[in-house]
């Protein structure tokens, strides 16, 4: 499997990253645009380590024993940061990150070393092939070199590293929370921290090896399911344990599967509220079958209304996945609707489908917000935009610069259309809560209130539209009030249906909820602080929310 001709490096990138590390999402993408150019010669090691990658509350801990080792040998001196990483453990000059002849470089050199290296020969070729059998989760590597030159080594070093992929988990900097999608993600070496010894390296040598290994149910309690878990196989010779000759890489295939024709929805992505009868689905298809998956009869409907047929073609291997963008399909707006997709014939066929279920928008009959920002100790942070149905940011603000500062802004909406305002925060902490108790508020001009909050994380984000979606019953129809407001804590709500309602602090934190039990409630707020608050009133699948001042 491994050719005899004499060829240029392959280019291996470890990249020291962390899920803590507001800049290495960053990083993630210059690395892949690398792979995009060079799919073949290329390959990415994800390396966790470092205060960055230190677990938080609830975070997931994808660091290793290797970890430190490679890192640690590849700077020296102060000034080391991330995201870093090295090019073959090459040291490329005026590069560095800190010291003269260390191998650690800052992203912005990734791509000049990596074509770098790419153009130099090299004296030693790599192929390599890898398995799983899916009964036993034992994973079998073969791995090939031969060396079309001399080494000046007598003895080189055969690493074979295991990768993760498509782990979902929460990245700072990411932009979506914990949905974050890692990978490369070095979970263990199969020949140790420095590799293991080849003592043939002149030129002729021919170097055939097989390494097995058995893949844990998780690892550090991240689940290494194959059914979920896409396992790479990357591998690289050394001279030392400091330099990279060259490399290769593979990923798994998948023995011993149940079926051989079995096509499975992984997955149906959820949708925020909609505004249109209209939706592209996006799903995700998963082989389980031993034979590879070439053609696909999708159908979906919304409602259940007349299904639409999509035929998907392509050449899905055992235990891969694809995600698919289904043709826009046309619907009758309902206050709830359910899209269901499903799959034809196999042979197993209680995995063929799959549904979700989104909302209509809230509708706001204004072209005129009010956006106001109490920004906390980080306002560099915090941006926002408001996009319309095409996509385009219309009106966009931050970043900030006044800590703890306040942004009142009137924002005036062109035309009638459905709109997704979205507010950030870069380090995805939110703008209360830890450094500053900031917030934020956009409302109609009247006061009803669109979205508000402060402890949302990477960001948050309301679609609405300002203009009537659906021939529902409006919610004035039910004959709703409020009062009195202004209040010192009491606050009577009546309609002319029963109704439940849901109260919320300024930071977004529900504070109160009920159901009236008849056609008015009284709602008690004595125990809570002055301030601002909201009100959410539900009435028969339609919602309306209110500013209320608690004196």
């Amino acid at each position: 499997i491994v050719s005899t001709t004499p060829e240029n490096k392959k280019a291996i990138l470890e990249e020291f990253t962390g899920v803590n590390c507001t800049f290495c999402p960053q990083g993630h993408a210059i690395a892949n645009a690398i792979k995009e150019n060079n799919p073949d010669n290329f390959f990415v090691i994800n390396i966790h380590q470092g205060g960055f990658s230190t677990p938080g509350p609830g975070q997931p801990d994808f660091r290793t024993p290797f970890g430190n080792g490679i890192v640690n040998q590849s700077y020296s001196g102060a000034g080391f940061g991330y995201p870093s990483g090295t090019v073959n453990r090459q040291n490329f000059p005026g590069r560095e990150m800190t010291n003269s002849g260390t191998t650690a470089m800052s992203r912005n050199n990734w791509t000049i070393s990596a074509n770098d290296a790419l153009a130099q020969s090299s004296y030693v070729n790599l192929g390599v092939e890898a398995s799983i059998d899916v009964s036993t989760n034992e994973l079998t590597v073969h791995v090939e070199a031969y060396y079309t030159g001399d080494s000046p080594e007598s003895i080189n070093k055969l690493n074979v590293a295991l990768l993760q992929n498509k782990t979902t988990g929460p990245q700072v900097g990411g932009g979506v929370g914990d949905n974050y999608v890692h990978m490369h993600r070095l979970v263990h070496l199969l020949t140790g921290q420095w590799g293991v010894d080849v003592t043939t390296t002149t030129q002729g040598s021919f170097i055939d090896q097989i390494f097995t290994y058995t893949i844990p149910a998780d690892y550090n309690g991240i689940s290494a399911d194959l059914y979920d878990a896409e396992m790479e196989v990357v591998v690289f010779m050394t001279e030392t344990q400091q330099n990279i000759i060259s490399g290769n890489g593979a990923y798994a295939t998948y023995t011993r599967l149940a079926n051989s024709n079995d096509a499975i929805i992984k997955s149906v992505e959820e949708f925020d509220d909609q505004c249109a009868g209209a939706l592209s689905p996006n799903f995700e298809l998963q082989n389980v079958g031993s034979d590879n998956l070439t053609s696909v009869d999708i159908e979906y409907s919304i409602n259940g209304n007349t299904p639409q047929v999509y035929t998907w073609t392509g050449n899905l291997s055992s235990l891969f996945t694809e995600e698919i963008e289904l043709p826009e399909i046309l619907y009758e707006a309902e206050a709830t609707n359910q899209l269901v997709i499903s799959l034809p014939n196999d042979d197993d066929n209680t995995n063929n489908e799959g549904s979700t279920s989104f909302s209509l928008a809230d509708v706001f009959l204004t072209n005129q917000l009010n956006l106001t920002i109490q920004l906390d100790e980080y306002p560099a942070e915090t941006t926002w935009n408001i996009t319309n149905s095409a996509g385009a940011a219309i009106i966009s603000g931050g970043p900030y610069s006044q800590e703890n500062g306040m942004v009142q802004q009137t924002l005036d909406l062109p035309e009638n259309d459905c709109y997704s305002f979205t507010i950030r925060d870069a380090f995805g902490d939110g703008i209360c809560c830890g450094f500053g108790n900031g917030s934020f508020t956009l409302e109609t001009r009247s006061g009803e209130l669109v979205i508000g909050g402060g402890d949302f994380g990477s960001q948050a984000v309301k679609v609405f539209s300002n203009y009537n979606t659906l021939s529902a019953t409006s919610f004035d129809t039910f004959n709703f009030s409020m009062y009195p407001n202004p209040t010192n804590g009491i606050i009577n709500l009546s309609a002319n249906e029963n109704f439940d309602y849901q109260v919320f602090n300024l930071q977004g934190k529900k504070v109160q909820q009920g159901q009236s039990n008849s056609l008015t409630k009284q709602v008690n707020l004595l125990s809570s602080a002055s301030g601002i608050y909201f009100i959410k009133v539900n009435i028969n699948g339609v919602s309306k929310t209110q500013k209320i001042i608690l004196k």
